[in-house]
């Protein structure tokens, strides 16, 4: 399974090269996808960020030289990639709970953290429901935010965006805009960006009614889509079900599905039934294995 090789291949380069500074574009290059792609892969299948994981293998071998040979802690701190002595000694603090220096005291108590692999896992705790749809050429805009990926911000700072909008009347004006009964949804990643961040958008689709004027104009190509949906819940749960329902398209779908996924264009849709409950579904391209 090729996405499966790429990530283990990533995985084997972040361990060989835990010394020194962490090269994220590398990294992605490795797996063949881009920063924003693998760190998100990589946060959903695994729970943590990947800049969390490398902290924490670079720790766990800190602690090991530490206790093992006559490194001086400068020296390690330089050779893990921290700018500073003080910088090394916070990480590894934080981590471990001890500082380096009592990390060689005889009896201390540090933490070890295995590196991450990956392989197929066939769950079958709870269905999924999908469906897979051809759809042409079409075009949505609405209110543009730049994201970040690196420590997991994006997942905080999107809700965050969410309710900015709404309070400030940005949200009932995008609605208004459509000129025709309208729910506003989320799409990101439709142009590329450097490093780690990426661009999303609250969009409403663009009819001749629309008034497009001081919006962001995105153009969706044709494609074929995976479409997933999630469970009836309550609204104030949104925001944690949509991340579970992404979640689970990459470790419970992705390791057995006859598709592979493309990147970019990625949907949040939303809507409610007549009882006010919330459900979302979650787009994204697919192109059949080869």
């Amino acid at each position: 399974m090729k996405w499966l090789d790429d990530m283990n291949r990533a995985m084997d380069y972040i361990e060989n090269s835990l010394q020194g500074k962490t090269d994220y574009e590398k990294i992605a290059q490795v797996a063949c996808c881009s920063v924003y792609h693998f760190q998100r892969m990589f946060t959903f299948m695994t729970d943590i960020t990947l800049s969390e994981y490398i902290r924490r293998r670079k720790m766990t071998m800190a602690a090991f030289e530490l206790q093992n040979s006559d490194v001086k802690i400068i020296d390690l701190a330089l050779n893990y990639g921290y700018e500073s002595p003080e910088a090394f000694t916070r990480a590894f603090q934080t981590l471990h709970g001890v500082t380096p220096t009592a990390a060689r005291s005889m009896g201390a108590n540090i933490k070890a953290f295995p590196r991450i692999s990956f392989q197929i896992s066939v769950k079958g705790v709870s269905e999924m429901n999908y469906k897979i749809v051809e759809k042409e050429a079409f075009q949505v805009y609405g209110i543009e935010g730049i994201f970040d990926t690196k420590e997991g911000q994006n997942l905080k700072e999107i809700p965050e965006f969410w309710l900015k909008n709404m309070k400030n009347g940005a949200f009932d004006n995008l609605i208004k805009s459509a000129g025709y009964p309208s729910i506003v949804n989320a799409v990101c990643c439709y142009r590329n960006m450097e490093g780690t961040t990426f661009p999303y958008m609250l969009c409403v689709m663009k009819t001749p009614l629309s008034n497009t004027a001081d919006y962001t104009v995105v153009d969706i190509p044709k494609a074929t889509w995976a479409i997933f949906v999630n469970e009836l819940h309550d609204i104030e749960d949104t925001s944690n079900a949509i991340q579970s329902l992404i979640s689970r398209v990459y470790t419970d779908w992705l390791p057995t599905a006859n598709y592979e996924i493309v990147e970019g264009y990625d949907f949040e849709m939303y809507y409610s039934d007549s009882n006010g409950k919330c459900y979302e579904e979650t787009w994204v391209r697919v192109v059949p294995k080869k």
